[in-house]
């Protein structure tokens, strides 16, 4: 008799991509890295992955959507522990100085409580790349298929930023 190894299941972070009419997508720079990012985040337990989506992109841009605005780009493998559930968004182009990230983290060293995300801009998908990570381009590489997504999206909603 032979037992499977004990595997641990993957974990999950949600998040979404907030696109502009100009043909852009919105991105946060991570703190302390070199890297831009999504606003995304784990899913807490009882949660939908459209509420943990909605909740890490509030938390990280102060941008509140509409649940119903969303359309489900779906579960992709980022990394060998963790997976990705994308939704994307259209959005007028705001201005990037009015954003704000609200979730912190304490500084290794210095103790200080820092905001996980410290920019906002609006960059082409041409950029990725250069911008962030090798998996997250890949992933939103993947998840947009070029002007296919651009294309499925309903008129802009207006999205405001949270109280």
């Amino acid at each position: 008799m032979s037992f499977a190894p004990f595997s641990r299941p993957r974990r999950l972070s949600c998040g979404i991509v907030v696109l502009a009419p100009t043909r852009e997508l919105l991105l946060c720079h991570v703190t302390g890295q070199r890297h831009w990012d999504l606003p995304k985040g784990g899913i807490h337990d009882g949660e939908t992955p459209v509420d943990a989506a909605l909740r890490e992109t509030r938390e990280e841009t102060g941008l509140d959507f509409a649940p119903e605005a969303l359309l489900d780009l779906g579960r992709f493998t980022y990394t060998s522990k963790k997976d990705l559930h994308l939704f994307a968004v259209p959005s007028p182009r705001l201005d990037p100085a009015s954003l704000c990230c609200e979730s912190t983290f304490v500084e290794r060293g210095s103790q200080r409580r820092l905001p996980e995300m410290d920019g906002f801009g609006w960059f082409a998908v041409a950029r990725l790349n250069e911008l962030c990570t090798s998996r997250m381009a890949a992933v939103l590489t993947q998840a947009l298929e070029g002007d296919r997504v651009f294309a499925s999206l309903r008129p802009e909603p207006p999205a405001r930023l949270a109280a």
